[in-house]
């Protein structure tokens, strides 16, 4: 049957005389040669057929092999994840930015948006030196853009590109920083928009719009002359945006008791303002942020204590 099949091949056109390249029909390639016998031009096809089923097994191994490098590369990243992600939860700072700075040429947005955070969390640890801290959180700027760039529906690429992009903000200027609340905002919801679910993008955006509720009259007087109409918000919106992140996570965070009972200081309601401080006060201490609240709810206490 083989033999029959050669015969039918070597009376094909394909094999025309006087031709001395060969042809490639089908991806197998079919050498010709001429005043060849037909034995000859058989042991010829013979060893092209076998060549080529070389190949072809050559071939179909290489995609075997590929296909179990991106499987142990997927393997190894959702390793590094998994890690990264103990370090964090245990308070492990220093040693989970040092764990993700070996992926900082990564073109995973996973581990990406994750050195951002790392690094700027060592940048506000308070032994970090002055041009320390400065350089981290630039480099916290590019991993969280590249995050972004490398997936736009990462929602916490948006979350700590906002975060990172208002940190930055802090070297550049007044100008830049106002110039800049506009992104922030708009990344912050996107990150909301991504994931309802994560309290602490919601408290940012309260954050957001508490600052700009709180803005100093001098620098809405700049803002106003660089813009024409600076961001604004209120503290009503502050609120609603804090209780709806607690809603979500109760009791999650420090900051956010901290700034439930700052903005209900600022509309006047002493109660609600004494109650929330006083959980910010309470509120166990795990990390220098969580003793600052404590120290700044204590202060606002008795304050609040004196006046009334």
């Amino acid at each position: 049957m083989f033999a029959r099949w050669v015969q039918e091949i070597l009376r094909s056109p394909l094999l025309r005389p006087g031709i001395r390249s060969g042809h490639r029909t089908s991806g197998i390639f079919v050498p010709v040669v001429r005043g060849s016998s037909a034995a000859g031009k058989i042991a010829l096809l013979e060893r092209g057929i076998i060549l080529s089923s070389v190949a072809y097994l050559a071939f179909e191994t290489y995609k075997w092999k590929k296909g179990q490098t991106v499987v142990h590369a997927s393997i190894k990243v959702d390793d590094i994840i998994e890690q990264a992600d103990y370090l964090y939860g245990s308070g492990e700072t220093a040693k989970l930015y040092e764990l993700l700075s070996q992926y900082k040429d990564s073109n995973d947005a996973e581990l990406l948006w994750r050195l951002a955070r790392a690094a700027r969390d060592v940048a506000l640890v308070s032994t970090t030196p002055q041009d320390e801290k400065k350089r981290l959180i630039y480099e916290s700027f590019d991993s969280a853009k590249k995050a972004l760039e490398l997936n736009e529906l990462c929602w916490a690429a948006h979350k700590w590109y906002s975060i990172c992009l208002s940190n930055v903000g802090d070297y550049e200027g007044i100008k830049t920083k106002i110039g800049n609340a506009y992104i922030v905002k708009e990344h912050l919801e996107r990150a909301k928009e991504l994931n309802p679910k994560d309290a602490t993008t919601i408290h940012i955006i309260g954050v957001w719009c508490y600052m700009f509720a709180d803005l100093p009259w001098y620098q809405v007087k700049i803002a106003s002359a660089l813009f024409g109409t600076p961001p604004s918000a209120t503290f009503e919106e502050a609120l609603e945006y804090f209780l709806q992140a607690e809603e979500v996570d109760p009791n999650f965070y420090s900051k956010n008791l901290l700034f439930l009972g700052k903005t209900y200081l600022k509309l006047k309601n002493k109660s609600l303002a004494l109650d929330w401080l006083t959980k910010a006060k309470d509120f166990p201490a795990r990390t220098e942020e969580d003793i600052e609240v404590q120290k700044e709810a204590t202060d606002l206490l008795k304050r609040l204590g004196e006046k009334i």
